[in-house]
C-alpha cells in the first residue's frame, strides 16, 4: 500500500465552498468507480479555510499516469472534473494546467 498526500485550493467565496462541500456529500456514483477502479483503495479530503487536502491510499501498483489517461477517456469523469474547477483554484506553486499538487512527506515519527 502507498500514501500519497495532495493539496488544492478553493476560490476563497463561502458559498461556492459550501456547494463544493455539499457535492462531496454525494460523489457520483461514477466518480467513485473510477477512483476505485484506478487502484485508489482509500481516499479522503480535508479542508481549512480555502485549502484542501486530500490523502490517497492505492495499492503498490498505483500509476498517476494511468489514472490521469483513464479519467480523459471517462466523460462523467471529465464532467466532474469540469464541474470541480468552477470551485477550485490553482496552487500559486502549481504547473501550468495542474490541479492536485503532490506534497513532499517531511517528517514520519
Amino acid at each position: 500500500m502507498k500514501r500519497y498526500c495532495l493539496a488544492l485550493d478553493l476560490k476563497d467565496d463561502p458559498a461556492s465552498i459550501a456547494l463544493y462541500e455539499e457535492y462531496h456529500q454525494s460523489v457520483w456514483p461514477e466518480i467513485i468507480e473510477s477512483i476505485k477502479s484506478s487502484g485508489i483503495v482509500h481516499l479522503e479530503i480535508y479542508r481549512v479555510s480555502n485549502r484542501l487536502f486530500m490523502i490517497l491510499d492505492t495499492k503498490d501498483d498505483f500509476s498517476f499516469e494511468e489514472k490521469a489517461m483513464m479519467d480523459a477517456k471517462n466523460e462523467m469523469v471529465q464532467q466532474w472534473e469540469k464541474l470541480m474547477w468552477e470551485y477550485q483554484q490553482a496552487l500559486p506553486c502549481a504547473q501550468p494546467g495542474e490541479k492536485w499538487v503532490l506534497m513532499q512527506k517531511i517528517c514520519s515519527l
